[in-house]
């Protein structure tokens, strides 16, 4: 805004308006952990092919519920001794990671469960979101515009005189939910095992509500009021 701009015939104001939302998430990402481990590489690796490919079959099952499956990662490793003269292997180690992600999250409860139930595996999760092009993002811009109008024009009521024209709009930023944190369940972090969970019955998951924030800063013209 340079000074020319700026005269008694033409007052402006400029004001900063903010759009917040609170809303449920539309999507549970969960992270499976598969592994095994043998003495002999070959035994392990099938063992790991075995265990992974229930794992997808299993979050396969789940049908339209599931919007994304991903393998993120493979490894299998060799276990030195730690005892002895020179590199001796007395183990492998193999592991994969598989992300799913859900937005029916009925079926969420009894499916970490039941891959938690499986011979060596662990879930993490879940992690709660929104989906990128969700269009409570908009609503959250339209709000924090609705609110700079009104903010602008109660300025301008308190001079006794009204706004005449708009003269800039910029976005000052949108906040995106914070980074995606794992569901609690009590005061602690969900992760689940084969080994804890058992026959253990589907976890009741609360979805944990998301927080959107949109900013705008706008700059206005006045009519001039009469001081």
């Amino acid at each position: 805004m340079t000074q020319e701009h700026v005269t008694p015939d033409a007052p402006q104001v400029t004001v900063r308006g903010e759009g917040r939302l609170e809303i449920d998430p539309e999507l549970a990402r969960i992270w499976v952990t598969v592994s095994a481990r043998g003495t002999d590489r070959s035994a392990a690796l099938a063992d790991l092919t075995r265990r992974n490919a229930q794992v997808l079959e299993l979050i396969k099952a789940q049908g339209s519920a599931v919007e994304k499956l991903e393998t993120g990662s493979f490894s299998i490793s060799p276990e030195l001794t730690r005892k002895g003269r020179g590199e001796r292997v007395h183990a492998f180690r193999g592991r994969v990671r598989v992300t799913a992600e859900l937005s029916d999250f009925t079926v969420l409860g009894e499916l970490v469960t039941r891959l938690a139930d499986l011979e060596l595996t662990s879930v993490d999760g879940p992690w709660w979101s929104l989906r990128p092009a969700s269009p409570v993002y908009a609503e959250a811009r339209r709000l924090a515009v609705t609110e700079a109008v009104a903010r602008a024009r109660a300025y301008a009521e308190a001079l006794g005189t009204s706004l005449a024209s708009l003269l800039e709009l910029s976005d000052a930023g949108l906040a995106e939910p914070l980074m995606p944190r794992r569901a609690g369940f009590g005061s602690a972090a969900v992760a689940y095992s084969a080994e804890a969970a058992g026959e253990a019955p589907p976890l009741d998951l609360e979805p944990q509500r998301q927080t959107v924030t949109a900013e705008v800063v706008a700059r206005f013209t006045m009519r001039p009021p009469a001081l």
